[in-house]
């Protein structure tokens, strides 16, 4: 693997098509090129059989092919959700998830290793950003969930370490790549991106006018508090953070999700529920509650079974649609705010 080198399964199409003009190949090897590697998940030259081996050989000239390394996986006493640790070509790491779900399977995939947003409830920052992942390594982790499990991914959620938004061209390259034909064909609406609140990213892709979700993990219903859960609002504050999810929502057509995380006696109580009903009125969203996660350093303790119940409530009677996340994976540390960095030795 030469510093010069890139790797296949970072580029689009495109991309894939100039390289391919630039060692003398014809575009159309491109396409059949692009199937090997992001539809089969090749991660060999030499299994890309319908290419010629001299072709072969001048592509692998020009390029490398990632391949993805699971270093361990860890499986839910319900066996409905698999954590995996894969491990990068540097000696870092990043944390995904398998769940399977009664409309599928889906694949909750890492944008960063760690994270430099320093949510108060989240495990992934807790040592800040070490760097992005390129789109290919996002792409390494769906090809090696379906590989180990035998199983197809239907949906895929950008909710692991990292904020995709904040690693957008690689966000978004992946997205290109894991929806078209030459890919997984995974349909924009079972890809979920998410985000803890940065504006001018979020208008940013509601101008690609892409049939995704957006997820925006709120967690509070007033400035004071969300500046303490999620530091960001305080750059981009709730009026700013609704103005783009209401324009992204009329640009899209698409409702935008918002995650609220009930943490016991900080943003669970009813008038906060009213609160929140207020922000989000005649908005095109809805609201999914989580009972928080227990992260031992963040100190978070989930709100009362019969507080999220309330707060549920709450919200209906005021006309918000409303969910319970259906908890997935606590027992293995792979529920929502509970992945994190791990190094491994290179």
């Amino acid at each position: 693997m030469g510093s010069a080198k890139v790797n296949l399964r970072d580029l689009t199409l495109p991309r894939l098509e100039v390289l391919f003009a630039g060692i003398g190949v014809e575009k159309y090897r491109a396409k059949q090129a692009a199937e090997w590697i992001f539809k089969k998940g090749v991660s060999t030259f030499e299994e890309m059989t319908n290419l010629s081996k001299d072709l072969r050989e001048r592509v692998s000239e020009a390029a490398w092919l990632s391949r993805p390394e699971i270093h361990t996986r860890e499986v839910s006493q319900h066996g409905d959700t698999i954590k995996y640790l894969f491990r990068l070509h540097d000696g870092e790491a990043v944390e995904s998830v398998f769940m399977r779900h009664d409309y599928g399977s889906a694949a909750c995939v890492s944008t960063q290793v760690g994270c430099r947003m320093g949510c108060r409830l989240c495990a992934s920052g807790l040592e800040g950003l070490v760097r992005n992942l390129s789109s290919g390594e996002i792409y390494d982790q769906v090809l090696g969930i379906q590989q180990d499990t035998g199983e197809r991914v239907s949906h895929v959620v950008l909710m692991g370490s990292g904020e995709p938004l904040d690693n957008y061209q690689a966000t978004l390259d992946f997205i290109y790549n894991i929806s078209s034909t030459y890919g997984l064909n995974i349909s924009g609406r079972h890809i979920t991106v998410s985000t803890c609140g940065l504006v001018p990213a979020i208008r940013e892709l509601a101008a690609e006018k892409l049939a995704l979700t957006l997820a925006v993990s709120l967690h509070a219903p007033d400035d004071a508090l969300r500046d303490t859960l999620v530091p960001i609002n305080k750059k981009y504050p709730l009026k700013e953070l609704m103005a783009a999810c209401r324009d992204y929502a009329g640009q899209t057509g698409r409702r935008v999700t918002f995650e609220y995380a009930l943490m016991a006696g900080i943003n669970d109580r009813e008038e906060q529920a009213l609160q929140l009903a207020r922000l989000l009125a005649r908005m095109l969203c809805h609201v999914n509650l989580i009972p928080a996660n227990p992260v031992v350093e963040r100190g978070v303790v989930p709100a009362a079974q019969a507080q999220v119940a309330l707060f549920k409530g709450v919200l209906e009677r005021q006309g918000i649609a409303t969910t319970v996340r259906r908890k997935l994976g606590a027992d293995i540390n792979a529920a929502c705010g509970q992945l994190r960095r791990r190094v491994l030795a290179p």
